[in-house]
């Protein structure tokens, strides 16, 4: 069996494909990025998962695409955790990029942008994957993603900035004390996950004036510092992964043509055209 599976900050979606290279497992964990999980933590999640455990040792090769993976040292962490618990497996690991690239790949090169809870980009030419910008993670980076947006809206509860009915809304759905909140976000093992909730706020609100222009500036922010330094983003189709993206398409496309560029298709959940492409071009 072969397992691949596609590792966010907030969550992993995994599937098992039998020797026949069919499906026999979809599951989830949750995610896996080294750079916020403790590593102890990683064996211990997995093995909360009975569907997982059941296959183990059949499993003989995992692929696994994770975000926090473009450094050497993070991928060795991830492939000694899941050795620990699926022992006669090779373990691929490689950053999720790798996997956005994969997922989106229609046939035609083009700049592949993942924005879920954080934020990355990449030019893929059908064979080569290329990576000019390096990933800066959510303090100093992740433009346009879920835990950048919801950054903002913490921020500007706090200070005071949220128009009155906005403010009133989110103190009746969170109560949310400065106390706690430092605490998740200096204290707690997934700080960009947490921060990232919060954009089931602003979604079911996205139509509010103040938060278009709110989510607006910050896919500005994305295309500004993640899409347009790729100079085949002038014109190469621009393709998104993640959740934040789907949400938000709308106003992705309406900044693209701000820039005059074309974005192209929106996938929520990369895994299964991840996984058809490794039936067609790995496997």
């Amino acid at each position: 069996m072969v397992a691949i599976v596609d590792s966010g900050s907030t969550k992993s979606d995994w599937v098992i494909l039998d020797d026949f290279k069919k499906v026999f497992l979809k599951t989830e964990t949750i995610g896996f990025n080294p750079n916020f999980i403790n590593r102890e933590l990683i064996v211990p999640e997995i093995e909360k998962n009975s569907s997982l455990i059941l296959v183990r040792n059949s499993i003989t090769k995992i692929f696994f695409y994770g975000s926090g993976c473009g450094v050497k040292k993070n991928c060795e962490t991830i492939e000694e955790e899941l050795k620990k618990v699926f022992t006669k497996a090779e373990v691929v690991v490689r950053e999720d990029l790798v996997a956005a690239a994969y997922a989106a790949y229609s046939g035609k090169p083009a700049v592949v942008c993942i924005l879920g809870t954080g934020s990355n980009s990449c030019y893929f030419d059908g064979k080569d994957i290329k990576i000019e910008l390096p990933s800066l993670g959510f303090l100093m980076g992740d433009e346009g993603s879920g835990s950048a947006i919801g950054k903002q809206l913490v921020r500007r509860y706090f200070m005071k900035k949220l128009p009155a009915d906005l403010h009133t809304e989110f103190e009746q759905n969170y109560g949310l004390k400065i106390e706690d909140a430092l605490k998740n976000m200096y204290h707690s093992s997934r700080p960009n996950a947490w921060l990232a909730d919060f954009n089931k706020f602003v979604i079911e609100r996205k139509d509010h004036p103040y938060f278009k222009d709110m989510v607006y500036e910050e896919m500005k922010n994305f295309f500004e510092y993640q899409v347009i330094p790729y100079k085949q983003s002038k014109d190469a189709e621009i393709n998104f992964i993640g959740s934040i993206a789907y949400y938000y398409e709308d106003t992705l496309r309406s900044v693209a043509e701000e820039f005059h560029l074309n974005v192209g298709h929106v996938v929520q959940k990369p895994i299964e055209s991840l996984v058809d492409y490794h039936i067609k071009y790995i496997l």
